[in-house]
């Protein structure tokens, strides 16, 4: 029989597993603790629990904690681990140190639906959302786990597009019972899904990144067909209904390629489109893919960009570009090891 993970259960998953072996509830705390403070990676090392109650645990469950399967690591310092999702499909996280900051680019999916024009996790098409386990395992089994200072969701795969295994995923980061990190330690980013980007503004106090890439709807369309179905018009509307003066940072990711989306005309129609909006632009160098015909602005370019910008009123940073040497851009390495294992399957 097929055991259930423990890790990326929250809290009141544990309660019902513990009542429905017939332990006593404060085992569930006590469980939790073992999995998210202790980091066990067997059962067995839960010693504060009977081994009676523990032979329970280990007829139908295990921890469920896997260590990365591959990594490539950068000259800069960052690394790219490979973990497995499933037979045959692998999902990509990445580790980036930066002096006093360690952030950690963590995957939601494996593949991904939105099929954005300069992304290569959308070129591997959808293959299976990643559950809370498989999401939470990528820090709990980080070599480098006790470094993390902040985690991007913005890895493989669109977060909204699983939502419910993405907030339990953010409910252990942040609770007590959990990580106990801080909701300003962790960002979501998102192409801007309409049936989750409402829920996750009001069920999580998360960052939140909108993968803007042009204020031009009808050339969005064609860099990212979501478009079609929640326009940028429309997701900068529903964002003016809430605060984010306070603790909450919105922010606007802006890949900038060349002779596509680079000139002030762009700029000014960003402030337009951004006009009131308590956010802040981050422009992003392009890290070529495969079989696109898009190319990186240079950096004159984009530091024109963000001075008009800044100058504008409109906050504005250029993301420094870490890992170019590993393809530090998510889908390279996954989609390499699943030719692999296709060719041997041959």
């Amino acid at each position: 029989m097929q055991k259930q993970p423990l890790l990326g259960l929250t809290l009141s998953e544990l309660q019902s597993v513990v009542k429905n072996l017939g332990m006593p509830g404060f085992a569930a705390r006590q469980i939790a603790s073992w999995l998210y403070d202790k980091k066990v990676t067997s059962i067995d090392e839960m010693t504060n629990l009977s081994l009676k109650h523990r032979e329970y645990l280990k007829d139908a469950y295990e921890v469920g904690a896997a260590a990365p399967v591959d990594a490539m690591r950068s000259i800069d310092g960052t690394v790219k681990y490979l973990y497995q999702a499933g037979e045959g499909h692998f999902v990509e996280a990445v580790y980036i140190p930066d002096e006093d900051r360690a952030t950690l680019c963590v995957s939601s999916q494996v593949g991904c639906k939105m099929n954005c024009k300069f992304c290569m996790t959308g070129k591997q098409g959808f293959t299976a959302n990643l559950t809370a386990n498989q999401i939470i395992n990528q820090i709990s089994s980080l070599p480098e786990r006790d470094k993390l200072t902040n985690v991007v969701m913005m890895g493989m795969g669109e977060p909204l597009d699983n939502l419910d295994e993405v907030l339990k995923a953010l409910e252990i980061m942040t609770a007590s019972y959990g990580y106990s990190w801080s909701p300003k330690r962790i960002t979501l980013s998102s192409v801007g899904l309409r049936k989750g980007l409402q829920r996750f503004i009001e069920e999580s106090d998360c960052h939140l990144a909108v993968s803007l890439h042009t204020p031009v709807p009808l050339q969005r369309r064609e860099l990212m067909p979501a478009e079609k179905a929640f326009s940028i018009t429309e997701i900068v509307e529903l964002l003016r209904n809430y605060d984010f003066s306070k603790q909450r940072r919105l922010s606007f990711e802006y890949i900038v390629f060349k002779g596509v989306n680079d000139s002030l005309l762009y700029a000014k129609e960003l402030l337009k489109l951004l006009r009131g909006l308590d956010c802040r632009i981050n422009l992003i160098r392009f890290h070529a893919i495969p079989g696109v015909g898009l190319e990186g602005a240079d950096m004159e370019t984009m530091t024109t960009l963000r001075d008009y910008l800044t100058s504008h009123g409109l906050f504005t940073t250029i993301r420094a570009s870490r890992g170019e040497d590993i393809f530090a851009a998510c889908g390279m390495l996954s989609t390499a090891k699943q030719e692999e294992n296709k060719q041997e399957l041959i």
